[in-house]
């Protein structure tokens, strides 16, 4: 580890004014970023893989649906892409959004999902996102030419909705608080043995390799995002030695403001983050009240942006939440823009 590389560490690893502490400038390989996210987390995975294709090597969607599923509606999010009672989700649609992005420069090209690895996900006791919009993304992921040898579709554990665990306080076919549920199958070992298929095996997380950072600097005025995140550190990385970044997107009800940091904790992730020297970025989004005149309103449960309540912009590179995460990510040392 060179000396300057030691020193900007220690800079950045004291805390900042607020009690959290900036993120560390790291020896990171940008080509080998990756992504993934449960329910709203998906659905935000899937966005940002779509629209920073080009930096983005992958990701692994538990629960979600296709790209601009909602259209900018909130209802259509609810009665469309989760519970289907209006219809279902549609990859054709989503294929034309892609495109029309993309050639209004929005997005990155599509040409670069060409050679990306896809995690897919669908619990079977999963009654919250219908299975329908997981097999339309999948639909998408095949219109857009990405070969079935590097893509992966998981159906049939009895889950419920919720990131799957080794160990849990809820069952495998439970759905509810706090979304961590108990199938004695390692999600994430299987979401980043996907994306990375060169793994180690895991071995035990640092207690002191996740951290707490300040993430206000990072949104400048992004809504519906809290001002501290989750940041794991593996000791080689900290040590100077070139690694990798996975952006981990948790789901509506499991921000910081409802359980703290047990996401970043208890998913599973850490463990083979620092046998595999990957460094694991924990966003954090958090709640916004909805209005007393309207039920639909706000972002009330810290959802991540798929519908469009942070702003009309919610799917390209200039969205309010995307550019947030986007600055993170070059902050660490992988930047997601040119």
């Amino acid at each position: 580890m060179t000396q300057n590389l030691r020193a900007a560490l220690v800079v950045a690893l004291l805390p900042c004014a607020g009690g959290a502490e900036p993120l560390p400038a790291l020896n990171l390989a940008p080509e080998a970023t990756t992504v993934s996210g449960l329910s709203s987390g998906a659905f935000m995975a899937v966005q940002l893989q779509v629209a920073f294709s080009k930096s983005i090597a992958g990701a692994g969607v538990i629960a979600g649906g296709p790209f601009g599923c909602a259209d900018g509606n909130v209802y259509r999010a609810v009665r469309v892409c989760m519970n289907g009672y209006l219809g279902t989700a549609d990859a054709e649609s989503a294929l034309d959004e892609i495109r029309d992005l993309a050639a209004q420069g929005g997005i990155d090209d599509v040409s670069h999902l060409l050679a990306d690895r896809v995690y897919l996900f669908h619990g079977q006791a999963d009654d919250t996102v219908a299975r329908a919009s997981m097999d339309a993304l999948r639909q998408s992921y095949a219109l857009l030419g990405v070969p079935d040898t590097q893509v992966t579709y998981t159906t049939r554990i009895n889950a419920g909705h919720g990131f799957v665990t080794e160990r849990g306080d809820l069952g495998c076919d439970v759905t509810g608080p706090d979304f961590l549920i108990d199938c004695d199958f390692d999600q994430a070992g299987d979401v980043l043995g996907q994306l990375y298929p060169d793994l180690a095996p895991a071995t035990q997380a640092r207690p002191d390799g996740l951290l707490a950072f300040d993430q206000a600097q990072y949104l400048q005025g992004a809504d519906g995002m809290d001002d501290t995140g989750f940041v794991y550190l593996p000791e080689a990385c900290v040590a100077g030695e070139a690694c990798r970044l996975h952006i981990a997107l948790h789901g509506c009800k499991q921000g910081r403001e409802v359980i703290e940091d047990d996401y970043a904790r208890l998913t599973g992730y850490n463990r083979w983050a620092e046998a595999n020297g990957i460094v694991v970025l924990y966003p954090q989004a958090q709640s916004i009240p909805a209005p007393w005149w309207n039920w639909f309103g706000g972002n009330p449960n810290g959802c991540w942006d798929w519908w469009g309540y942070a702003g009309d912009d919610y799917l390209s590179q200039s969205a309010t939440q995307m550019a947030a995460i986007a600055r993170m990510a070059s902050a660490l040392g992988a930047p997601l823009e040119d």
